[in-house]
């Protein structure tokens, strides 16, 4: 029996596989443990029948069901990362471009190396190449940094000291706008000033982008730190600059602020956990395979609308024009693209081109988004609020409060309607399930008066069904958003007397 074990775990695994998630998905931990003890238990002639796989599979049927139902962002997804390899290959085949040699540590990585990862919103995971292979963030980690302020200490603080326009000047010139103030964070001057800014500890910003990677790899490298402060005679200037010119906060000291940035620049990545991170802000700030909001939606709004503007040096407005999404590239040879709703990629590879971009970066975000996927993006984008509907109804269906928690994070509107104009509120009262209904009512506060095609509110559904405790509930949440005049007299519909039996029901 051990041997079956084996064999329908490995089945399981390909069939996973194949819908994009991984076995490592920490959504699938519970699963995976029950499996494992399954195994280890099949000694004792325990067969996998449909009680046992119930068992194992229990806590994230929700998931599961989504994948193997095709119901993920990306449904044919074996034939969609077929694709995205034969275009990995036709980028591999380009060798222009140099390898940075101003940082000494970063001269010291073959050109040869490229790699690509993607993660979608659902978290589903695809990797091709060098793609654990650790490199430095660089000027990736602006867009991070700029949104960890923003997540801290929010918009009108920030944009005192830090415009929001592209500066049409290289990266690192000693240049500000008329207000004396950096052009914007995706410039070294920017990034800069937002380091002064950041009141949390250099550990809380490392939190953040662990969190946001989903807690796959995030490391430091020191040699690169110190390279950058033996070399940095171009960011000395530029702080200096800003002190003269009175950039920095009341109480923030220059050097510091560049210890802090060139610190922030040397945190290493791989493109696997690189994709995370990308595939957050794609999320609205949530990370796709932890479920946990890292971002406030504020902050990775202004953070994407900054990318697409100002994210790729000198190349950004054709970045813009060509591919239309937002991006961010470093002199280390990366390139984080976010597909806003859809997916994150992080793509790797040491040469530069005259600007500073990655050459096979760019080539695969020219080639691959635009060309290759339009329906992916654009019939996805059409079909997101389906999707949720459908994701809604079933979450609140199957009792799923986690997955209700996840949405309700995400910034979805709790209260969508099906094709019967029913919403979750609906649902969740006819199928009895008290906790979803206390969490629609209590944490989103939707309308319990909203009337299906047939003129029943969810009340109406609960008494139905006889779910008594229900009923007692959405009784007392509509006495109170009546006394709260939530909606107009006109709309208030009577509620019946309460009822504490199934007899009474009857």
């Amino acid at each position: 029996s051990r041997c079956v074990f084996f064999v329908f775990i490995l089945v399981l695994l390909l069939a996973l596989k194949k819908t994009g998630l991984n076995a490592s998905d920490p959504r699938l931990k519970d699963c995976m443990d029950k499996l494992q003890r399954s195994v280890t238990e099949s000694f004792h002639d325990v067969m996998m029948d449909r009680e046992l796989f119930h068992k194992c599979v229990g806590g994230n049927i929700v998931l599961l069901i989504q994948a193997f139902r095709k119901k993920f962002i990306i449904p044919e997804f074996d034939s969609f990362v077929t694709k995205i390899d034969q275009i990995y290959d036709t980028v591999q085949k380009n060798h222009d471009g140099h390898v940075a040699v101003y940082i000494p540590h970063l001269a010291k990585f073959s050109p040869d190396l490229w790699g690509v990862s993607l993660c979608t919103v659902d978290g589903q995971r695809h990797s091709v190449g060098e793609s654990k292979q650790p490199f430095c963030l660089q000027s990736c980690v602006k867009p991070l940094e700029y949104a960890v302020a923003i997540h801290e200490a929010g918009t009108e603080k920030v944009h005192r000291y830090v415009g929001m326009e592209p500066s049409g000047l290289k990266f690192n010139k000693l240049y500000l706008d008329e207000e004396d103030k950096p052009h914007n964070p995706m410039v070294n001057a920017g990034a800069i000033v937002i380091s002064s800014l950041i009141k949390v500890s250099r550990k809380t910003v490392m939190d953040f982008i662990k969190k946001m990677a989903g807690q796959e790899y995030v490391g430091f490298s020191n040699a690169t730190f110190q390279s950058e402060k033996e070399t940095g005679d171009r960011n000395f200037a530029i702080g200096y600059y800003l002190k003269e010119k009175k950039c920095f906060p009341r109480g923030a000291e220059m050097i510091d602020a560049l210890d802090f940035y060139f610190q922030l620049c040397s945190i290493e990545v791989t493109c696997e956990s690189g994709s995370v991170m990308a595939a957050t802000l794609a999320h609205g700030g949530i990370c796709p395979i932890t479920g946990e909001r890292v971002l406030s939606a504020e902050a990775v709004r202004n953070t994407l609308s900054l990318m697409h503007s100002c994210g790729m040096y000198d190349f950004s407005g054709q970045m813009a024009f060509h591919v239309g999404l937002p991006a961010k590239s470093g002199v280390s040879g990366a390139v984080l693209l976010v597909v806003p709703n859809v997916m994150g990629v992080m793509c790797w590879s040491p040469p530069l081109d005259k600007v500073g971009n990655s050459v096979r970066g760019i080539h695969f975000c020219q080639v691959t988004l635009p060309a290759l996927f339009p329906g992916v993006i654009n019939d996805k984008m059409t079909e997101l609020r389906n999707k949720s509907v459908v994701n809604l109804m079933f979450a609140a269906y199957s009792g799923d409060v986690s997955a209700l928690r996840r949405f309700a994070l995400s910034s979805m509107d709790m209260e969508l309607k099906d094709y019967d104009s029913r919403t979750a509120l609906h649902v969740a009262a006819a199928e009895g399930h008290v906790d979803v209904v206390r969490f629609l009512t209590d944490t989103c506060k939707v309308n319990p008066f909203v009337k299906d095609r047939w003129s029943s509110i969810p009340l109406d559904d609960a008494l139905q069904f006889g779910h008594g405790a229900v009923v007692n509930v959405l009784q007392e949440y509509q006495v109170a958003c009546q006394e709260q005049d939530r909606l107009p007299v006109a709309e208030i519909i009577p509620i019946p007397p309460k009822l504490e039996t199934v007899e009474g029901m009857v």
